[in-house]
């Protein structure tokens, strides 16, 4: 009976030492996809198909998520012109090398070749940024930026700021989208359409309106073929790549809707994926960088459950 009573208490002591030993060992890092799978339901955020474009190419669909609180005017007059069909047959007629595709009339400057532009308006104001409202939500990266004193996201979209000034903007990462403008800083009205398929080219910030970002679909762009010749614009009709149609999600039916989920970067999901790409826990990585650059964090896109 004594040799029991001991084996029990070894037994014991045993475990007691293992779950100790478990509860001092910290658990190992999850990786992204680890992250993602965790994430509860609500992390992830509906976009509203009154601010979802979609275009339609032989390829496939892009969709682009508009951001009416940072180019209020120009988010309005791109729901009219895509309500009107203005950009139903034109084309992509730039495509330049880690740089930006580009969309729109081909004969836009000739006033009389030029596709009528319907009820939207010709003239807008420029909408380089916008002031800081409490009202808008911003997840501020911990990392220190060479373009903005802060930068972090607004549901999904890239954002630098300047506190001092009260101003914040769009920032132009990879599908981010903007509008085309010639000198003057009011001469863009969206009809004209870009988006950065290349190295995040910030200089472009607080010198040209940004509209939205591309959530789905950057790769039928960023994957069309580059043109050499000055500027990435195609040289020969033939090259340019002809627009189907773009329509407002909301315009369409609801088969043919978008149904996406973009995780919302207000949540703790996206603050321990940002986390997680700065100190890549993967066994690749021999060492952590504990640093990330505003457009080099993902924002994970999905189909809706």
């Amino acid at each position: 009976m004594r040799f029991c009573r001991i084996t029990h208490a070894a037994l014991a002591l045993a475990a007691a030492t293992a779950a100790s030993a478990q509860l001092s060992t910290p658990a190992p890092p999850r990786t992204m996809d680890e992250i993602l799978a965790a994430a509860p339901a609500e992390h992830w955020r509906t976009p509203d198909p009154d601010h979802l474009l979609v275009m339609t190419l032989d390829s496939g669909r892009v969709v682009i998520e508009l951001a009416p609180d940072y180019a209020p005017e120009h988010a309005a007059n791109l729901r009219t012109l895509t309500s009107e069909g203005y950009f139903d047959g034109l084309t992509i007629n730039r495509a330049q090398d880690n740089f930006v595709v580009q969309w729109g009339d081909a004969d836009g400057e000739d006033p009389a070749k030029a596709k009528p532009l319907g009820s939207a308006n010709a003239k807008l104001p420029a909408e380089f940024d916008t002031a800081i409202r409490d009202e808008l939500p911003f997840t501020r990266l911990p990392d220190v930026d060479g373009w903005a004193p802060e930068v972090g996201f607004d549901r999904g979209f890239p954002v630098a700021r300047d506190p001092a000034k009260g101003r914040q903007w769009l920032a132009h990462c990879y599908a981010t989208v903007g509008a085309g403008r010639g000198n003057a800083p009011d001469s863009s009205n969206g009809t004209e359409l870009y988006v950065v398929i290349g190295q995040a080219p910030r200089q472009l910030d607080l010198n040209i309106t940004t509209v939205g970002r591309v959530i789905d679909g950057v790769h039928r762009l960023s994957a069309l073929p580059r043109s050499l010749a000055p500027g990435g614009f195609y040289a020969q009709p033939a090259l340019r790549t002809p627009i189907r149609r773009i329509a407002l999600a909301s315009a369409l039916p609801e088969s043919a809707r978008p149904h996406l989920q973009v995780l919302s970067t207000e949540s703790a999901t996206f603050t321990a994926l940002v986390e997680a790409r700065r100190n890549r826990a993967d066994a690749w990585y021999l060492r952590k960088a504990g640093h990330i650059d505003l457009c080099n964090v993902p924002i994970p896109v999905r189909e809706a459950p």
